[in-house]
């Protein structure tokens, strides 16, 4: 395997607390190390460059059924965005939901090594993993939907937490998934049977239980298992005006179970729950009394869910949601229902520059990351591709870092919202430092990956090299170049090895796929158990529910000892 050595430049490295150094980074067998010599040692010059850890993403919508299904709904997202057949990568298409190959490709030429895919029906594993195994170059994860599932409710409402631990410990290793997924908790199964959840008291249908009862009984479960990530939370109330209330109790809700000043929870998407007002006609901002909150309490993490003015896909398993905005949009629209587990929507959607309702949101999603005094707590993302595409990274990133590119965005949004927007009271702009927080150790922190997010001996060589030079560049005077270096690395190197040059892919290579291997005492015990919940509740056979290991192009499990 190639050794490599990164020459002299600008490493921008929180978790070891290295900002803009000029140093050195050495690479040998797909790590870093501290140092290398000899002849064969290929040397990379990084002078007057940035220096980073490969990007990490906590929450794309990448692979899938519903993936798939969106993909099928919108041939005219692809043929006005081709990718060509090059000797060293296969031809593909995007826009906003880009096949699996151009997905891999795109990732890696911005300098991001590692994608979780956020939402998979456990039920729809086995094609969400080919989907996986067929994108390039990039690590990635999956989450399984667990929020809603029959067997999680029955548990949960009798108060069998060390059951419901045990079936989600079964789950995770059946499923090969990274972590719990909860998605409009209670409100999918409401929607089964054509109803809705209105907040976190509210009783879910048949169940006998409450959105805030599933979410702190996860949330223990999760504790129970020692899972390297937090609950992931799609709120209740998404994407509804007065929505940040609902949002405000369900971080509340799991703080008496926080006995070690770590975060218990990450709310996905933030800006979709930072809602105030009664109705559109009265929709503004929550974003200072979100970012209020997580300023006093260290318990949660977020990310952004940034939206960008663009034509995209929504899609989601929020299947009442999504019937909601294929109501207010007129425009296609796929529900699906996932037996007894989930559901889902996808619903083409236009975010303009001149609607009050949408500039208000490109509003909100910034003030969240620029409000928020920990960059450690809130983390850059689109929801991809829900309120834009994956590729508009490099655009946000110029907004963050650079008040001029947001006052000229501000200049082409709709008055009413321009007038209400905190973001011209707002002064500060991210430094390269909170930058690499924000995209890559923040990231990989919040999901518990030690060998990702960081430079220190021992960590994957996974590295982005941007040609951007903060001693001789005013990067907040200058959003234009800062764009251009997030968009087209001069390096992107996955596992030592150089697979992005000059913004082009010079090598494809297969990512890992990573999971958690539960080792828990009764995660396996229930099998009778289970077998008759399946013949009792499913179409499919226990045994053609499980994804085996050898189903992983490259298997990487994350082994962890439960206390079930």
């Amino acid at each position: 395997m190639t050794e490599l050595l990164i020459r002299n430049g600008f490493v921008y490295d929180p978790i070891n607390k290295i900002d803009g150094e000029k140093m050195d980074i050495a690479v040998k067998n797909g790590k870093i190390v501290e140092k290398i010599e000899g002849k064969r040692v290929k040397k990379i010059n990084a002078s007057g460059m940035m220096v980073m850890p490969g990007g990490v993403d906590i929450h794309s919508h990448i692979a899938g059924a519903k993936v798939n299904l969106g993909r099928l709904l919108r041939p005219e997202d692809h043929y006005k965005d081709v990718e060509p057949r090059t000797s060293k990568t296969r031809s593909g298409v995007g826009y906003s939901i880009p096949s699996t190959f151009t997905t891999g490709y795109r990732y890696a030429k911005m300098g991001w090594t590692m994608v979780m895919d956020p939402a998979m029906p456990p039920l729809k594993a086995r094609h969400t993993h080919e989907e996986l195994n067929d994108t390039p170059i990039i690590d990635k994860a999956t989450y399984p939907l667990l929020g809603d599932s029959w067997i999680v409710l029955e548990t949960l409402s009798e108060g069998r937490i060390d059951e419901c631990a045990a079936y989600v410990a079964w789950e995770l290793n059946a499923t090969k998934g990274y972590a719990i997924k909860l998605v409009n908790p209670g409100g999918l199964e409401a929607w089964g049977f054509g109803r809705n959840v209105s907040n976190i008291d509210d009783t879910v249908p048949n169940f006998n239980i409450t959105p805030r009862e599933i979410v702190r009984g996860l949330c223990k479960v999760n504790q129970l298992l020692h899972l390297p990530h937090t609950i992931h939370v799609h709120t209740n109330n998404l994407g509804k005006p007065g929505n940040y209330e609902n949002t405000l109790k369900t971080m509340q809700c799991v703080e008496g179970l926080n006995h070690n000043n770590r975060p218990l929870i990450h709310i996905t998407h933030c800006q979709f729950s930072a809602f105030a007002g009664n109705d559109w006609r009265t929709f503004e901002s929550a974003a200072d009394k979100i970012a209020n909150y997580i300023n006093a309490h260290n318990h949660v993490t977020l990310d952004m869910g940034q939206v960008v003015f663009s034509d995209t896909t929504t899609m989601t398993a929020d299947g009442p949601f999504q019937f909601i905005l294929y109501q207010l949009s007129g425009n296609k629209w796929i529900n699906g229902d996932v037996e007894t587990e989930t559901s889902s929507g996808i619903v083409p959607f236009h975010y303009k520059r001149s609607s009050y309702v949408h500039a208000t949101q490109w509003s909100i999603g910034l003030e969240l990351a620029l409000l928020i005094k920990d960059p450690w707590k809130i983390l850059l993302t689109t929801d991809h591709p829900n309120a834009g595409p994956f590729i508009a990274y490099p655009k946000i990133i110029s907004w963050l870092m650079s008040r001029k590119a947001r006052e000229k965005m501000m200049k082409r949004i709709n008055k009413k919202a321009r007038s209400k927007s905190l973001l011209p009271t707002i002064d500060r702009e991210y430094t390269p430092y909170e930058i690499a927080i924000a995209t890559r150790a923040g990231q990989a922190k919040a999901l518990g990956l030690k060998d990702k997010g960081h430079l220190g001996v021992g960590a994957d060589a996974d590295i982005a090299i941007y040609d951007l030079n903060p001693e001789k560049t005013d990067l907040n005077a200058n959003p234009r170049l800062i764009r251009r270096a997030f968009k087209h690395a001069a390096y992107t190197i996955k596992d030592g090895q150089i697979v992005v040059k000059g913004g082009e892919v010079v090598k494809s290579i297969s990512g890992r796929t990573f999971w958690v291997n539960v080792e828990a005492e009764k995660a396996l015990v229930e099998t009778r158990i289970l077998k008759e919940k399946f013949a009792e509740y499913y179409t499919v056979q226990y045994e053609n529910y499980l994804v085996p290991e050898h189903n992983l192009a490259v298997s990487a499990p994350i082994q962890v000892h439960a206390e079930v």
